[in-house]
């Protein structure tokens, strides 16, 4: 048993047992506890406690917002192709960096759209174009499959065929005309009721709205034309 010399000996002792006990009911309180997940309430509304299993989910999307990210792979693709024809088909730096900078934001954004989709549990074609490809073995037809802007296979066939200045003409021109076709694609998907209320959707939409303007009017001041006022 242990004796005390003095009160104070005493005193201390007690203390630092009480400081024991304390610090083991902090930690098995630290053990029990579970992580609590709030949620803010709406504006004048109280927050919420939600149970310890609570799991972040999703916003709804609209058929309109599938359709367009299945949509724009497709159109991003045909800019993929037409920029991999530069290198073989210009000598001018000028068209090889402004094609490596159309094939890499429109790679990355291909690979996101993908992401946004499987994310979402949705399928990377549209369901026509599957039953085609299921039924047919073939693709869809060429006005089942163009979308605003894209080149027709006549409009490929030439520029494929071109080279030198001409071939740059006819990408300049043609990619106008394919950038052209992807602001009326996300017009048309603002435009759309219930549609592009997703965040990342809307930032991703937006984005290519502003991209592909700026690379439009690099690309008349490239074709000697005044970029045209909005």
């Amino acid at each position: 048993m242990k004796c005390f010399h003095s009160v104070a000996d005493l005193r201390l002792f007690a203390a630092v047992a009480l400081a024991c006990l304390l610090s083991v009911s902090v930690c098995a309180q630290k053990r029990d506890s579970k992580p609590v997940v709030v949620q803010p309430g709406a504006p004048g509304k109280p927050t919420r406690t939600l149970p310890s299993s609570t799991r972040p989910r999703l916003p709804p999307i609209s058929a309109a917002d599938t359709q367009f990210m299945q949509h724009m792979i497709m159109h991003h693709a045909q800019a993929v192709e037409m920029t991999a024809l530069i290198e073989s088909h210009s000598e001018n730096k000028e068209m090889r960096l402004l094609g490596e900078r159309i094939s890499k934001s429109q790679d990355d954004e291909i690979k996101f759209m993908k992401r946004w989709l499987a994310a979402r549990g949705q399928p990377l074609e549209p369901a026509m174009q599957s039953s085609a490809h299921q039924m047919h073995g073939m693709e869809m037809s060429q006005h089942q499959m163009l979308m605003p802007g894209m080149l027709t296979a006549e409009q490929m066939d030439a520029l494929k065929n071109a080279r030198g200045e001409e071939f740059d003409r006819l990408f300049l021109t043609g990619m106008i005309q394919h950038h052209n076709g992807a602001l009326k694609m996300v017009k048309d998907l603002f435009n759309t009721a219930g549609a592009g209320q997703d965040a990342e959707l809307f930032n991703f939409a937006t984005d290519v709205d502003s991209g592909q303007r700026a690379e439009i009017k690099i690309m008349q001041t490239m074709l000697g034309e005044k970029p045209k006022e909005e």
